[in-house]
C-alpha cells in the first residue's frame, strides 16, 4: 500500500493554516447553516459543494455539508470528485497516497475501495496543487469524522465513462458522494446570477449536458448526474450565491457563482 501523505496545498490561502482557526471557522459556518437549512429525514446520497476560498463560498458549502451531519455514524466512505484545474489528465485519477493532510489532521484514503473500482487512473501530480478536493476535506472531517475518502480529480472524460467509474463506487448508505464544482466564472453579477439559475435548473433536472462555462466541475458532475438519473435520485437546490455577495468580492463586475445541491433517493 502506498504510504504517501498528500500535503495541503492551499492552507493559508483558501482557508486558515492554523488548526485552531480552521476548526473554529468551519464550526461557525456549520452552526450558521444548521439554522438556515432544515434537517432531512434521510442522508443524501450526494451533495454538490463549491470549492472557492471559504470567505466566498464557505457558507454555501456548509449548507450542503450540514445535511450529512446527522448521519455521521453511518457514513464510512466519502467519494470526493473535483476538477483537475492545473494538470491535464484523462478520466478520473486518484492521488497515489494513503492519507490526505489538512491542518485538522490526516484523512485516510480508502485504497482498498479504489483498487476494487474500475477505470480509476493514478496521478500524484494532478492532486499535488489541486484545491477542488482539498477545500472540501475540513468539512468532511467535521461532519463525517470516521469516514475514509476516495479523492478523484477529473480531467476530460465523457459522461458515460465518468458514470461507469462512479457506479463502481456506489455502494450502499455507508457511501456518500461530494461533487466539488463552482458555477459561472467572471461574468457581471446579474448576468452570472441568471446563468447560474439556469444551470441550477439543469442540475435539479439531472440534465447531464453541462459544459465548462456553466460549471468548472462539469465533467465529474455530468457523470454523477447520469448515474443519479439511472438510480432514480431526486435533486434539490440548497444554496445559490456568488463572490459578488460578500464585501471581499471586490465589486460585481466579474463574479464566480457557487451552488449547493443535495441528492436523495
Amino acid at each position: 500500500m502506498n504510504a504517501a501523505v498528500r500535503a495541503p496545498a492551499v492552507a493559508g490561502t483558501f482557508y486558515p493554516e492554523s488548526a485552531a482557526e480552521l476548526s473554529s471557522l468551519v464550526d461557525r459556518l456549520l452552526e450558521a447553516a444548521r439554522r438556515e437549512v432544515p434537517r432531512r429525514s434521510a442522508c443524501p446520497k450526494a451533495i454538490v459543494a463549491p470549492h472557492a476560498g471559504y470567505v466566498f463560498s464557505g457558507a454555501g458549502a456548509a449548507r450542503a455539508f450540514t445535511l450529512l451531519e446527522p448521519f455521521a455514524n453511518s457514513i464510512e466512505r466519502v467519494v470526493v470528485i473535483g476538477p483537475a484545474h492545473r494538470v491535464r489528465v484523462q478520466g478520473l485519477v486518484e492521488p497515489e497516497a494513503a492519507k490526505l493532510a489538512t491542518p485538522l489532521g490526516d484523512v485516510e484514503v480508502d485504497v482498498d475501495a479504489i483498487a476494487r473500482a474500475k477505470g480509476i487512473g493514478k496521478s500524484a501530480l494532478a492532486h499535488a496543487k489541486e484545491h477542488s478536493i482539498e477545500v472540501e476535506l475540513p468539512f468532511v472531517q467535521k461532519v463525517a469524522p470516521n469516514a475514509k475518502v476516495i479523492p478523484l480529480a477529473v480531467g476530460r472524460t465523457p459522461a458515460d465513462e465518468a458514470a461507469a467509474v462512479l457506479e463502481s463506487l456506489w455502494g450502499g448508505p455507508e457511501t456518500v458522494f461530494v461533487i466539488s464544482s463552482d458555477l459561472s466564472h467572471y461574468l457581471p453579477y446579474d448576468v452570472g446570477r441568471a446563468r447560474d439559475t439556469e444551470t441550477a435548473a439543469k442540475i435539479v433536472a439531472l440534465d447531464a449536458t453541462l459544459d465548462g462555462e456553466e460549471a468548472c466541475g462539469a465533467m465529474g458532475l455530468n457523470g454523477f448526474l447520469r448515474v443519479a438519473k439511472d438510480k432514480g435520485l431526486r435533486a434539490e437546490l440548497v444554496d445559490l450565491r456568488s463572490s459578488g455577495d460578500v464585501p471581499e468580492g471586490q465589486g460585481r463586475g466579474g463574479v464566480v457563482g457557487y451552488g449547493a445541491f443535495a441528492f436523495t433517493s
